[in-house]
């Protein structure tokens, strides 16, 4: 069943009275991104959350209450039922992304999918297939690639800033206490590093092999990939890739649950300088001035590039998306079907080369 969250004095600076204009948005799920992608919400200008589902009533009633949502259900498909409802953040474990994004498309909802879209290219060509015969926006939510950082840093190495990209190093490693209850390291759950943060060395690589060709992304010709699994948790804790992409550029990936290999962060070499990212995929997170680092040949220390922000990084993803649906676009430049199609099967081969199974 689903219930009206009460009515709650003096709401919360930036919270907005529902308005046709706004997208109405809805969330499955009450777990940690949800929360992140609910306090997002509440600083967009195009839209507002209007609706909350949990797999049961309560967690949903509790979510509500704490973020002002005005209907909670305690199943998935009553929120998809909803006709209120416009777009649908879907972020339940991974091995729930296909299942439920075809639901909602065919529920006639628009779709932003937490990363990765599915666990496989097979899933994830089904769920756009859903999609566009649907007709409904679909993205897969990299909140990096909505970022004005990722847009300074393709700009610049498509003006070849550096000269030849022939290097790329992106990482995305943290050291987490082991927990087999946590979906990080529960199979079932599609736990392992390779899925849950690989997917965004992988995504960075192609975007900006992609740039240096002057294209929206590129494909590997190879790719090569190794990874320890935990003797406990049966997923893999620490993996590496090398890809290889058309005009000689190679890059290195690496993503880690168990290893901490210092700040996260993306490397570009090129024939005459270098560009480093040292906040990739957060940025500041909070409006304010991340920086990007070009070293040029024979200079002594890098320029600092300043890229300012206004917003919250999952405002700035809610609002490109809430662009794409009011003027009837069906994908995302930030993160196109065809984009999301050639990290998953990228993602498979890193998976398949490292004796990664589900």
């Amino acid at each position: 069943m689903g219930v009206d969250a009460p009515a709650l004095e003096n709401p919360p600076i930036g919270r907005k009275e529902p308005d046709m204009k706004l997208v109405q948005w809805g969330i499955l799920s009450t777990g940690g991104i949800a929360e992140i992608f609910a306090r997002g919400l509440k600083t967009s200008k195009m839209g507002v959350l209007a609706a909350v589902a949990s797999r049961e009533l309560k967690p949903a009633v509790e979510f509500a209450k704490k973020h002002r949502v005005p209907r909670a259900y305690g199943r998935y498909q009553q929120l998809l039922d909803d006709p209120s409802v416009e777009a649908v953040y879907i972020a339940p474990p991974h091995p729930f992304h296909a299942q439920w994004a075809v639901r909602a498309a065919q529920a006639g909802k628009h779709i932003l999918c937490e990363k990765p879209l599915t666990m496989n290219y097979p899933d994830a060509l089904k769920v756009v297939r859903a999609a566009r015969h649907n007709g409904v926006f679909l993205m897969e939510a990299f909140m990096y690639r909505c970022h004005p950082q990722t847009e300074k840093l393709v700009e610049l190495i498509r003006k070849k800033a550096v000269g030849k990209v022939r290097l790329i190093q992106a990482s995305f490693c943290f050291d987490k206490p082991l927990d087999l209850k946590h979906r990080l390291f529960n199979r079932k759950l599609g736990g392992g590093g390779i899925m849950d943060i690989g997917c965004y060395p992988v995504s960075m690589a192609r975007l900006l092999a992609g740039a240096a060709m002057g294209r929206g992304f590129a494909e590997p010709l190879e790719v090569k990939g190794t990874a320890v699994m935990g003797r406990k948790s049966r997923v893999d804790e620490i993996a590496l890739a090398s890809l290889k992409f058309p005009g000689g550029i190679l890059a290195e990936l690496s993503c880690a649950s168990r290893a901490d290999r210092g700040p996260s962060g993306v490397k570009i070499d090129g024939t005459f300088g270098s560009i480093s990212v040292p906040s990739p995929w957060f940025a500041t997170w909070n409006p304010g001035t991340s920086y990007l680092l070009l070293q040029k040949e024979g200079k002594k220390a890098p320029a600092k590039i300043p890229v300012h922000c206004d917003r919250n990084l999952y405002t700035v993803e809610a609002d490109t998306v809430a662009a794409c649906i009011r003027n009837g676009k069906r994908e995302s430049s930030a993160m196109s079907w065809a984009d999301t199609l050639g990290n998953m099967e990228a993602l498979d081969l890193w998976r398949k080369s490292a004796g990664v199974y589900y």
